[in-house]
């Protein structure tokens, strides 16, 4: 069965009491393109993170974010107070030397670079973060999987209801691909008969056969259409397959559209003109589509 290359997956838990939430949203794209949104004092875990969705998804633009929520500061920050307090006894000195009456600011010196840190676990704690992060991002991944599949579902059914409809107009041109020689025969001798009473000259039927086998070798689109047949067959067992099908069918379905053409400039009836059109409908319907398959 295909996949959807679009999907969204979330999933929440929780550790030391600190709430963590994780949301995966995937759209279209000709390969894997990854997008991870972690929280400072989670940057650790980019590394896996990617690793995972690599593991578990093949083709689109993934979008990765973890949120912690109901978090203290104290949690997710450090104060550097060995380099604050350095810091604003140097300026007690300098205010002290210069006579200087004025205020430090702390809460000016806590914007410096290096005096708030990203708070980092130890080992212990880290690789508890990490078991618990990768296991919420799991579950997301598998609800974007199931909410694929679903879509890929109804994908499938739209696919199949366009190949039913090249089927009809394929079998129409086969039809009436066996009877286009026969008229153009009938057509070309009536024509000739008339032009050659009045200087009362017979058609020699040897010249006439060689004639409308000359058309009927370059109209005939027999190998066209048994092509045509064997891509739709071979587009069938791929959507039916469990790996990734979406290069695979967009590469079938560009030989479908070369086929048609070939019948379109061998066609020399109208009729085998109007179904070509109609195939090269339902196929353009089908390229759009699969743009979506996974």
């Amino acid at each position: 069965m295909i996949k959807s290359m679009t999907g969204f997956g979330a999933a929440e838990g929780e550790i030391n009491g600190v709430g963590c939430a994780v949301e995966i949203k995937a759209v279209n794209n000709r390969y894997l393109k990854t997008t991870v949104k972690l929280p400072e004092v989670a940057a650790f875990l980019e590394e896996d993170v990617e690793k995972l969705l690599r593991q578990n998804l093949s083709r689109g633009t993934i979008s990765y974010v973890l949120r912690l929520k109901d978090v203290s500061a104290s949690v997710l920050f450090d104060i550097d107070e060995a380099v604050l307090g350095s810091l604003m006894q140097r300026l007690n000195r300098v205010r002290a030397v210069a006579g200087l009456g004025a205020v430090i600011d702390v809460g000016s010196l806590l914007n410096l670079p290096g005096i708030i840190r990203p708070a980092l676990p130890d080992m212990a704690k880290a690789e508890q973060v990490r078991n618990l992060v990768l296991s919420i991002s799991q579950k997301a991944i598998e609800k974007l999987k199931q909410m694929r599949a679903a879509e890929g579902s109804s994908l499938e059914a739209e696919l199949e209801s366009y190949c039913e409809l090249i089927k009809k107009d394929l079998e129409q041109i086969r039809i009436r691909s066996a009877t286009v020689i026969q008229e153009y025969a009938k057509r070309l001798k009536k024509r000739v008969d008339e032009l050659l009473s009045e200087a009362k000259l017979k058609l020699d039927e040897e010249t006439l056969a060689r004639e409308v086998a000359i058309l009927a070798d370059r109209s005939d689109v027999s190998e066209e259409i048994a092509r045509l047949d064997s891509h739709l067959l071979q587009f069938d067992q791929g959507c039916q397959a469990d790996d990734q099908a979406g290069r695979r069918l967009d590469f079938i379905s560009q030989e479908m559209l070369r086929e048609a053409n070939t019948i379109a400039s061998k066609a020399s009836d109208g009729d085998i003109v109007r179904c070509v059109v109609n195939i090269k409908c339902q196929i353009d319907r089908i390229k759009e589509q699969i743009q979506n398959v996974e």
